[in-house]
C-alpha cells in the first residue's frame, strides 16, 4: 500500500468498524494469551481488541513502513507493551516455537504466498499454541464466487493488493495446524466481493 493509502486506511474502514467489524475483532481475539505475535498488523486497529488480561507480550509485524509508523499512536490501547517489527508474514524473523498465540486479521488476502505465511505461523507457535484468524474469503455461494473470480484482478489493483477470492480455510487446513473452531460471518458494510468472512482458531500439536 502506498503512503497515501496508509494514511487513509483507518478512515476507509471506519464505517465497517463502527457497525460490527470492531466487535468481530474482539470476538476473534478473545482467546489471545501469553506471548502474542500479530502478523500484518497494518495501522494497529486490533490493539484495542485484545483481552485486557492474559497477554504478557505483544509483537506486531507489518512489512509496509507507512502502515507500521502509525501503530505507535495506538500503542496505549494495547494490554501490554507493543514491539513493532517490519517483516513479511512469509519470512518471520523469530525462532521456532516462540509464541503462545499468533493473530492474523484481514491479512492472508494480501500476502504474496498465503501457504508460506501459514506455515510460518505454525512454525513460530509453541506446541498447544493457537492461531486466531479473521479473514474474508471466497464465497460458498457459486454465483458470488464466480463474481469474485471475474473481478479478482481488478479488485487487487484498486484495493492495495487485496485478493478477494482466496480459499483461505483450505490453506489453513493444509498447514499442519488443527482447526479448532471456524465461524462464518459477513464483513459489515463491506463491498460485496469481500463480504464472506471466516473467523476462528487453529492449534499447533506436538508435531507438525
Amino acid at each position: 500500500m502506498n503512503r497515501i493509502g496508509a494514511l487513509f486506511y483507518d478512515r476507509m474502514l471506519g464505517r465497517s468498524q463502527a457497525v460490527g467489524l470492531e466487535e468481530l475483532r474482539r470476538e476473534a481475539l478473545e482467546d489471545a494469551r501469553g506471548e502474542v505475535l500479530e502478523i500484518g498488523a497494518g495501522t494497529g486497529l486490533n490493539l484495542d481488541a485484545y483481552p485486557r488480561e492474559g497477554v504478557t507480550r505483544l509483537v506486531l509485524t507489518e512489512p509496509d513502513h507507512a502502515m507500521a509508523r502509525q501503530i505507535a499512536a495506538k500503542a496505549s490501547l494495547a494490554p501490554a507493551a507493543v514491539e513493532v517489527v517490519e517483516a513479511s508474514a512469509e519470512r518471520l524473523p523469530f525462532d521456532t516455537a516462540s509464541f503462545d498465540t499468533v493473530v492474523g486479521t484481514l491479512v492472508l488476502c494480501e500476502v504474496a504466498d498465503p501457504a508460506a505465511a501459514v506455515e510460518e505461523i505454525a512454525r513460530v507457535l509453541r506446541p498447544g499454541g493457537r492461531y486466531l484468524f479473521l479473514e474474508h474469503v471466497r464465497s460458498d455461494d457459486p454465483r458470488l464466487a464466480r463474481s469474485q473470480d471475474r473481478w479478482a484482478g481488478i479488485w487487487k489493483r484498486i484495493a492495495g493488493g487485496c485478493t478477494c477470492n482466496r480459499e483461505t480455510l483450505e490453506t489453513i487446513r493444509g498447514s499442519g495446524l488443527d482447526l479448532e473452531d471456524v465461524r462464518h460471518g459477513v464483513f459489515p458494510k463491506g463491498p460485496k466481493l469481500v463480504r464472506p468472512l471466516i473467523f476462528g482458531s487453529a492449534v499447533r500439536g506436538d508435531v507438525l
